[in-house]
This record gives C-alpha cells, sequence and structure tokens, in this order.
C-alpha cells in the first residue's frame, strides 16, 4: 500500500478564509480551533469530495496539523473516513458500516471493527496516530501502530489466526 505524500504549503488551505463576511481571519491565524469554523471547512470539504473518500482523503492532506487533528477527533467525521484518511483502503463491507456508524470522536476509546475467533480487532487513535489492536478483552495478542497499521494487521491475520 502507498500513502500519497502530503503535499501543499503547511498551514494552508486553498479553499480559504472560514470567517464569514466581514471578517477576515483565516483558519491558520486561529489560536485555537474555533467549532463553527471548523464545521464550515467540515461541510465545504463534504460538498467539494461528493462522497469520494480518496479524494476527501486528498483534501485532508494538506491541512494544518492542528486543525486536521480537530477534525480527526471530531464528530464532525465518521470513523470510516478517518480510517480511509490514514490507511487509504477501504476494508471489507461489515467493517466499514461499523466503521461509518461511529463518529470519529469515538476512535478514542476505541471502535471494534472486527471479531477472529474469540479475539476483537479494535481501531482507535492514539496521540493522533492509528492503532490497531487485537484482543480478547483482558490480553492485546497484538499492535498495530501508524499509517501500515492496517496492512500489518491483515497480514498478521492471514499468517497467525
Amino acid at each position: 500500500m502507498h500513502r500519497p505524500h502530503r503535499s501543499g504549503s503547511a498551514g494552508r488551505y486553498h479553499g480559504g478564509s472560514l470567517a464569514g463576511a466581514g471578517q477576515r481571519k483565516v483558519w491558520w491565524e486561529l489560536s485555537m480551533v474555533d467549532y463553527a469554523a471548523l464545521a464550515d471547512l467540515a461541510d465545504r470539504l463534504f460538498e467539494a469530495s461528493d462522497d469520494d473518500d480518496e479524494l476527501l482523503a486528498a483534501m485532508l492532506d494538506p491541512l494544518d496539523g492542528e486543525i486536521l487533528g480537530a477534525l480527526l477527533a471530531s464528530d464532525l467525521l465518521n470513523a470510516y473516513q478517518v480510517f480511509y484518511y490514514f490507511f487509504r483502503e477501504t476494508p471489507d463491507e461489515l467493517t466499514k458500516e461499523r466503521l461509518q456508524l461511529h463518529a470519529a470522536s469515538d476512535l478514542a476509546r476505541g471502535v471494534v471493527i472486527d471479531e477472529v475467533d474469540i479475539y476483537d480487532v479494535i481501531f482507535s487513535l492514539e496521540g493522533g496516530e492509528p492503532v490497531l489492536l487485537i484482543t480478547d478483552g483482558e490480553a492485546t495478542l497484538a499492535r498495530f501502530e501508524g499509517e501500515q497499521a492496517y496492512t500489518d494487521l491483515v497480514r498478521y491475520l492471514d499468517e497467525s489466526l
């Protein structure tokens, strides 16, 4: 799996200002993430990407770290959109549906995305990075982190379980 290089100038969203009429602040000038501006950005991203997962992920790439982090941890995106953003992979239909039913904010505590034998596969975000766990509820059998976590998980499941 190849993750496209994040391009564009750091801290630049080419869609313009997030402020309303008469206001001159652009989102990268905000000291704290303003929820209304974040919601407006999310709406514009959804409208521009028109349910295209790949396009939405590409539009998230150039966002400033604070803004991106706030979006990836908010109720404005669902867990599937965050999954796709990090892994650029479409999981099986049941996993996709499970992720779509959860807000991205649920990833702070983890979302069960699959069951394999007696194990749960859990997707979460820790420190803004993706984590996939295989657990029996008490002990962790395997842990995968970073952009290759999903590829590593699938390989592990194919080889070990």
